[in-house]
């Protein structure tokens, strides 16, 4: 049985079709978030990074009790009052939590790392810090949270803000009728509980990585400000600027968008504070490619506010089995990539510094030109460093394996995140695929599901591609692997992206892999979006060349990119993986030990021999 039978078998019940008109109804209800706050990170005024108080909460008593009733008093960590005080003055009274004397932790980073008794731990997490600001009149005041896992409660002085559901996209909340002046309590209750309705589902092949796990922000601005922006290089030539402001005097506002080096352009706001911008590229244009990417700074005012970033323009497109960047075909180099720091204990703290050391190792090192960022949308200093560095990426959603496809409530997180994602890194040069799904079973439900996103994908950004890592079909067929590409949804994205692990999983002899068929229904260019093999760094068996060795693994690539060189229309690659990551499923006591091996170098950021295999590989296919 291959790994697409196996996945059948988990799939969502036919009498799921029952769900298909709900489903569909629900799809026409997404809408942006009330908040985007594009570029965030160039309005902050307060960085929340650093320490913070925290309390374990497994039976989450301070969101409700033991029969599922409202939690007691006593157990509010978001209480805005002072427990010792409180203690002392009316001595009968008691609480059972107190976050002003609590143990602290660092964020952000994920709790997994932070204590040897969390590694494991998935549920409720409290977090508490002061925050010393003020008011200001004629601004509003926000938090900005650029990640947590997976949902997260927001408190101010006690008062809830909200909840966000999702774990790797922004959100942000308006603090401007809470904030005090002076000392300010902001408490997060994060959960990092998935039940059968989430996204990802409950079981995954990585690690949860529960908490804080990006950067939070205090930001403030004007009472109507620049809210959105999507600044972007069409396939006809024209570049485009979408902008929308938020406030109440959003309407009827002159905006001016300048591009450095260029004449500027202005458009008045319409009744819903939105404003279209275009003018023809001029031939000196400098676009970005891989080899020379090339950002230029954007500037745009409107109501006495300023949105400033750095944008590289470019096209993408499908022609027949190409993929066009600006107009010429290119091969993508790349590799799938996890959203973890080189080391024996990571936290999921992507630093400028961590990314730029794994990011590295795929342009330079791997002569790559092209990273998945799989399997959800990774943190925006990597996505950056990409625009700078000159890697397209693949953007993901965590769409994956079995998630409740007949769920109207599910495809609704799903939606929500992809927007999010979208709206967070459309003017990203490098992102030229938008990915909604990873080795989802065929049923007819599912298709819907992903025919849904796809569209909510094209709907928020006409300029990229659409696509989603699939499962193949794989016979036997006179001697040969004969693999067919037949996935129902294809018609409805831009690229077939295939996983294919022939030689790892299942019996076959390295040796018979070059000479695997491969066959597709419809005529679109190909990505392998994943194949691998595991290797533990330094077990080398160099006669056997038994799996888990080094020899085995750098074999494994040899034979899978000869195979892979025989496919007319394949059109890019992306090995799994680049850095062996932390998967609790993954427990052999020798070889795992917790982890998938699957890397092309340790978690330490040891290379092994694949990597040079696919680095020569690579090479040969630069112009």
């Amino acid at each position: 049985m291959n790994r697409r039978d196996l996945m059948k078998g988990v799939a969502t019940s036919v009498a799921a079709a029952a769900f298909l008109p709900a489903v569909a109804a629900r799809a026409q209800t997404i809408a942006k978030p009330a908040i985007v706050m594009a570029n965030a990170s160039a309005r902050t005024k307060i960085d929340l990074s650093g320490e913070w108080h925290v309390s374990i909460d497994p039976y989450r008593a301070g969101l409700v009790d033991a029969v599922g009733d409202p939690s007691k008093p006593r157990h509010w960590r978001y209480a805005d009052v002072n427990v010792q005080e409180a203690e002392v003055k009316n001595p009968g009274t008691f609480f059972e939590q107190d976050m002003r004397r609590s143990g602290t932790v660092t964020l952000p980073g994920s709790w997994n790392a932070q204590k040897p008794e969390w590694r494991y731990y998935d549920g409720l997490m409290w977090y508490q810090r002061v925050l010393e600001a003020k008011p200001e009149a004629g601004r509003r005041a926000f938090l900005y949270f650029e990640a947590s896992n997976y949902t997260t409660h927001v408190y101010l002085n006690g008062k809830k803000l909200g909840v966000h559901v999702g774990g790797f996209t922004p959100f942000a909340f308006e603090v401007t009728d809470v904030l005090r002046d002076g000392e300010n309590r902001v408490t997060l209750g994060v959960d990092s509980e998935h039940d059968a309705n989430a996204v990802p589902p409950v079981i995954t092949d990585w690690d949860i990585y529960g908490g804080v796990t990006r950067p939070i922000r205090f930001l403030t601005t004007p009472l109507t400000y620049i809210d959105d922006a999507f600044v972007r290089l069409g396939r006809d030539g024209i570049i485009r600027a979408s902008v929308a402001l938020n406030g109440a005097s959003a309407a009827g506002q002159k905006v001016v968008l300048t591009i450095k080096g260029q004449k500027a352009l202005a458009a008045t706001t319409d009744a819903n504070g939105k404003a279209e911008l275009s003018v023809k590229a001029p031939k000196s244009l400098k676009l970005w490619t891989p080899e020379t990417p090339t950002l230029h700074e954007v500037r745009i005012e409107a109501a006495g506010d300023v949105f400033t970033d750095r944008i590289g323009f470019r096209t993408v497109e499908v022609k027949g089995e190409d993929i066009l960047l600006n107009g010429k075909p290119i091969f993508l180099r790349g590799i799938s990539h996890h959203e973890e720091e080189i080391g024996t204990n990571p936290a999921r703290v992507i630093t400028e510094d961590a990314a730029r050391k794994l990011l590295t190792e795929i342009k330079t090192g791997l002569n790559g030109n092209y990273v998945r960022l799989s399997h959800y949308p990774h943190s925006e200093v990597t996505v950056r460093l990409c625009d700078e560095m000159g890697l397209l990426v693949w953007s993901e959603i965590p769409v994956y394996w079995a998630v409740n496809f007949g769920n109207p409530d599910t495809l609704k997180i799903a939606q929500t995140m992809l927007t999010e994602n979208i709206l967070r890194d459309r003017n990203r040069a490098s992102v030229i695929i938008w990915s909604i799904a990873n080795e989802t079973p065929q049923t007819e439900v599912r298709n819907q599901f992903l025919r849904t996103l796809a569209q909510t994908a094209r709907d928020l950004d006409e300029t990229r591609l659409v696509s989603a890592a699939l499962l193949v079909e794989r016979k036997i067929v006179d001697g040969h692997i004969d693999m067919h590409i037949d996935d129902p949804l294809i018609p409805a994205l831009d690229i077939m992206s295939v996983n294919t692990y022939n030689g790892w999983y299942g019996d076959d002899k390295l040796e018979a892999l070059p000479a695997t068929v491969w066959r597709a229904d419809v005529k679109r260019p190909l990505i392998l979006s994943e194949f691998g093999a595991d290797s533990k760094a330094g077990f080398h068996d160099p006669q056997l060349k038994r799996k888990y060795s080094e020899e085995y693994q750098a074999d494994y690539y040899r034979n899978t990119l000869a195979m892979a060189d025989k496919i007319p229309y394949l059109r890019g690659l992306s090995p799994w993986i680049l850095k062996d990551f932390q998967a609790p499923r993954r427990q052999h006591p020798i070889y795992q030990q917790g982890w998938n091996r699957k890397g092309v170098i340790s978690e330490t950021g040891e290379r092994k021999l694949a990597f040079n295999v696919l680095s020569d590989f690579y090479k040969s296919k630069m112009n």
